[in-house]
């Protein structure tokens, strides 16, 4: 199945189910858990609800999941590659490597080596997608949520340090590494229990069971499975600055998992790369605002489309080639190295268009002195070859006709009896026949009316 083909089916895949409603009434944060002070189109109860699944995994992973989760699109490409046998077996240095090739967001392929993960986040598309949008449109208040959660598990006793995972830091500022560097553990737990008395009953928390026989060890509510051991070039790129509500990349790694390219953003704080989005629409009205018209045209810049800019003279909207307007997107200008691009072009269209005006003036004056006609039906070969020509041919002649002097059409029509009298076989059958050609085909006498015409002025 050819790309785009693909790309719309699982775009449709996307916007199969609706976001979850915006809800004006906020519930009031548990005592000593920070609150983003910028507005958000999620409210607290929504943000907790989908942040609970996530919150208790490791510091890198759940940075990785909040930043792959905007490219939902590429989530579900780097599942179905997954899912290849080519590439189900590969592991380590052999799946680093053949992901560097993959053209997705770094953040997508460092997920892949986490089985759970990455399924959780094809199987849940709603969901991956909603936490994208609400991580855009507000990132402190996303990182807030999650240090909320975290603290309302310690207070509930079911936060600590163990042997796959080291838990430090206060309220706030809690921190979730991997007990081992070389290892990590996705912990599994059912987020309805492990925060304690959970403060939203019209919201619950998402739940997403893990695979039958995934835990494989289990410390009071959180359970783990196998220990997946790191690959190198994916992990390690990125970790979080909770007071200052960003996550910080190193942009060399994250430059050579990008296949070459500079990261999108300056800095050496994460912003979301709208290249990776592929055309899916922004929920969040905050992200659709800054990011959809730029996510929009490096899609079409991708496709191969022409830009906006080499289609549009004198502000009007100019028809495309299958006859319908541009879009208003095709209306917008282009940036300045296209347009430099497409000067000589657009210098040659200025010195033509006096001759295409000039010859649009005398076809609209040629057709205002014609007579109205009856719309016939096209013979049955007239849409082969120059069909159009013949017509306008055949409609030059009946024209010229129709503007013959009084006194020749008076002398044709006196001497009509007397051919009529005289016996002329082939002359009789040949007047219908020329009479025909000049009404319905007009190929072969086109240029003879259009003489009679001359003649006639």
């Amino acid at each position: 199945m050819k790309r785009p083909l693909k790309t719309a089916i699982l775009i449709s895949a996307l916007l199969a189910t609706p976001p979850l409603a915006v809800q004006a009434q906020d519930y009031p944060p548990p005592q000593g858990m920070p609150v983003a002070s910028a507005p958000v189109a999620y409210s607290q109860q929504q943000l907790d609800q989908m942040t609970a699944p996530i919150a208790l995994y490791p510091d890198q992973l759940v940075g990785q999941i909040l930043m792959a989760s905007t490219y939902p699109l590429e989530v579900v490409e780097a599942y179905r590659w997954r899912q290849n046998p080519a590439y189900a077996q590969l592991s380590g240095d052999q799946l680093g490597a053949a992901l560097e090739q993959q053209p997705w967001a770094p953040s997508v392929k460092a997920v892949v080596p986490f089985p759970q993960v990455l399924s959780m986040m094809d199987n849940n598309l709603q969901w991956t997608e909603q936490l994208g949008d609400a991580f855009l449109g507000n990132q402190g208040a996303v990182m807030d949520s999650i240090q909320r959660l975290r603290g309302m598990a310690q207070q509930a006793g079911n936060l600590q340090s163990t042997q796959q995972q080291y838990v430090s830091g206060s309220p706030g500022d809690i921190v979730i590494v991997p007990a081992n560097p070389q290892i990590v553990y996705v912990p599994a737990y059912n987020p309805v229990v492990v925060y304690g008395a959970w403060p939203y009953p019209a919201y619950q928390p998402y739940y997403f069971a893990p695979a039958p026989g995934y835990v494989d060890y289990r410390v009071g509510l959180i359970g783990f499975g196998v220990g997946i051991g790191v690959v190198d070039v994916l992990w390690g790129w990125d970790h979080w600055d909770w007071r200052s509500h960003h996550i910080e990349v190193d942009r060399g790694r994250y430059e050579n998992l990008n296949r070459g390219r500079p990261p999108a953003f300056a800095g050496g704080a994460w912003s979301h790369d709208v290249s990776h989005r592929h055309g899916v629409p922004y929920a969040n009205p905050g992200a659709r605002a800054q990011f959809q018209r730029a996510s929009d045209e490096s899609r079409r810049n991708s496709r191969g489309f022409e830009a906006p800019a080499a289609r549009q003279e004198n502000n009007t909207v100019r028809p495309a080639a299958n006859g319908r307007n541009s879009t208003p997107h095709q209306q917008q200008a282009a940036p300045a190295v296209q347009q430099h691009v497409n000067a000589p072009v657009q210098q040659q269209h200025e010195q033509q268009r006096p001759q295409v005006q000039q010859h649009q003036q005398q076809t609209q004056q040629l057709h205002a002195r014609q007579p109205q006609t009856q719309q016939r039906q096209a013979p049955v070969f007239e849409s082969f070859s120059r069909g159009s020509d013949t017509r306008a041919q055949s409609e030059r002649g009946a024209y010229s006709r129709s503007t013959q002097p009084a006194a020749q059409q008076q002398h044709q029509q006196q001497q009509q009896p007397q051919h009529q009298g005289e016996q002329h076989p082939a002359n009789h059958q040949s007047a219908p026949a020329h009479q025909d050609q000049g009404q319905n085909s007009g190929g072969g006498h086109g240029g003879n009316n259009h003489n009679d015409d001359r003649n006639n002025r």
